[in-house]
């Protein structure tokens, strides 16, 4: 019986970790909206990037400033997505190799906004990218189609049909929207997909800027111009998910090299995420095999012990 829970137990432990490990945040945030009566929200079920886009226009309020036909006075002049490549739900809960300056400008931006709500748990699909997904998911429930008077991507972004402009890198991602905000009439909406790296862009892997450098200089930008506008930054880690071979092939090499450099260096290649799964289910399996010894011992123990199944009555001196 006791075997029976141990063994359940370690099941839960592992699947919650790989839970985590699949599973990205989301982020919304908007310094534009006023009179929302919910200024922090939090939902911690694990949702689909459909659900993701659902919530995103139904709570958010974005079917105000993207869906045709839905415009409100209070709207905002730009709506920004951002997709990030490097966070796990389980970095958010305290990963100590996430990337801390990441982290800290997603906190203040939700905490400081007018409106903000977190999606912790979203899960991430290996078939599609998370910007296609979110995207056909906002053309699917608008119904009628995006209301948006522009809408940008960046090059790095991997989105099927339809033919928007590109923006080929931060500079030109910069020039986009001071140009729309010259040309932008009052009451109309702009979208901007930014993706960091992404399925076209392997070649960036190891010269891309970070998350946080790109995502504070485009919001800083956005703010001193006094435009208004709305983020939402949800990660799809493509290097673990969409290219799990690139990823082994990655951690052979880091390990050929370390070996060639010697000894010192073969201990400094960190351990990602399939790496730390395997090592909890490793110690799980071996915290189980010594309660099992134990089991197994104290009942041989037991067994062991001879007493007599009867005892003579006391005799009479």
């Amino acid at each position: 019986m006791v075997l029976k829970i141990f063994v359940v137990v370690v099941g839960l432990v592992a699947a919650a970790q790989i839970s985590l490990a699949s599973s990205v945040p989301a982020f919304l945030w908007s310094p534009g909206f006023s009179n929302i009566e919910v200024k922090e929200s939090v939902n911690y079920q694990i949702i689909s990037p459909k659900d993701l886009a659902n919530s995103v226009l139904s709570q958010g309020r974005w079917s105000d400033l993207l869906c045709s036909g839905r415009k409100h006075e209070h709207a905002v002049d730009l709506a920004i997505v951002f997709v990030g490549r490097e966070l796990h739900s389980s970095d958010v809960a305290g990963n100590k190799h996430v990337d801390p300056a990441l982290v800290n400008l997603l906190k203040v931006s939700f905490t400081r906004s007018n409106f903000s709500m977190a999606f912790p748990y979203v899960a991430a699909s290996e078939e599609e990218t998370m910007e296609n997904l979110l995207f056909s998911g906002f053309m699917e429930a608008c119904g009628h189609g995006l209301g948006v008077s522009n809408v940008a991507f960046s090059e790095s972004c991997s989105i099927e049909g339809g033919d928007f402009q590109k923006l080929a890198n931060l500079h030109s991602v910069q020039e986009h929207l001071v140009s729309r905000m010259e040309k932008r009439r009052k009451g109309e909406t702009d979208l901007v997909v930014l993706c960091h790296g992404g399925s076209h862009s392997l070649k960036e892997l190891g010269l891309k800027r970070p998350e946080s450098e790109i995502m504070s200089e485009v919001i800083s930008s956005v703010e001193l111009s006094g435009t208004k506008y709305a983020a939402l930054y949800v990660s799809d880690p493509f290097e673990s998910i969409h290219y799990p071979a690139y990823r082994e092939l990655e951690r052979f090499l880091a390990e050929g090299t370390a070996g060639n450099e010697g000894n010192d260096s073969a201990h400094s290649t960190d351990c990602d995420e399939v790496c730390k799964i395997k090592s909890s289910l490793l110690e799980g399996v071996f915290v189980g095999i010594v309660l099992l010894l134990i089991l197994i011992s104290g009942l041989c123990c037991m067994m062991g012990i001879d007493t007599p199944t009867r005892f003579e009555a006391p005799q009479d001196n």
